[in-house]
């Protein structure tokens, strides 16, 4: 499936365009982190003018919804999805991010997710995960199957390749990024990453949880 002349140093844009030939009905789906940011400027040069998809789970920081907003107005021609469980808050003190954060992701992120793409149905997502990110993402290739492929066109990309990107075409990137948060997921779930750390060791710090469950486990995608 994968064409032969592929290796890691095939340029992205070339993947996606790969992908939009071979995938017509692809969507993308992003939390609008820096490899997000990245993904949607080569998307966009590729001609991608598909979905967008994001779940609100009702704990994103502020910055992640206006990151969200100024991305959908630089790129009009695509249409960008907010999904939810239209759950309340839990009561506090009785959160279940506290207690069970497997299942807290479960219902407010992957549930919507898994609901909706079982209604569109397509036969692949584009998404911006990358090797670097974290021990659980290093066998990354470009193709990945799944319940529908999965396709990660920035797989051999590292940090710095996707900051100077992010720099050189103005990319407009969540503000948390530059002060430590790395990796951005619900604030209650999320610290600033340490010196040293990979890019998702802030994510569900000290809960022995490394994925939300949207691309491994039972109900991966």
């Amino acid at each position: 499936m994968i064409p032969e002349h592929w290796n890691p140093q095939t340029p992205p844009l070339e993947v996606i365009q790969w992908a939009l030939e071979h995938y017509p009905d692809l969507i993308i789906t992003s939390a609008f982190n820096l490899n997000g940011v990245v993904l949607l400027e080569l998307a966009a040069q590729a001609g991608y003018t598909g979905e967008v998809v994001f779940v609100d789970t009702g704990y994103h920081f502020p910055e992640t919804l206006e990151t969200r907003d100024r991305l959908s107005a630089r790129y009009p021609q695509m249409r960008f999805v907010t999904l939810s469980a239209g759950l309340p808050p839990d009561p506090w003190g009785e959160e279940r991010f506290r207690s069970d954060p497997d299942g807290c992701c479960n219902v407010r992120k992957v549930a919507p997710l898994r609901a909706y793409l079982s209604e569109k149905n397509p036969s692949a997502l584009l998404n911006a995960r990358s090797r670097d990110q974290a021990p659980t993402r290093q066998g990354l290739g470009f193709l990945e199957p799944g319940q529908r492929l999965r396709i990660n066109p920035l797989a051999y990309w590292h940090r710095a390749q996707l900051e100077a990107f992010a720099q050189t075409h103005q990319l407009f990137v969540n503000p948390l990024y530059w002060s430590g948060f790395l990796s951005i997921g619900c604030w209650p779930c999320t610290r600033a990453v340490r010196p040293g750390e990979e890019a998702r060791a802030g994510r569900w710090a000290g809960r022995g949880k490394t994925e939300c469950g949207l691309w491994q486990g039972e109900q991966a995608l």
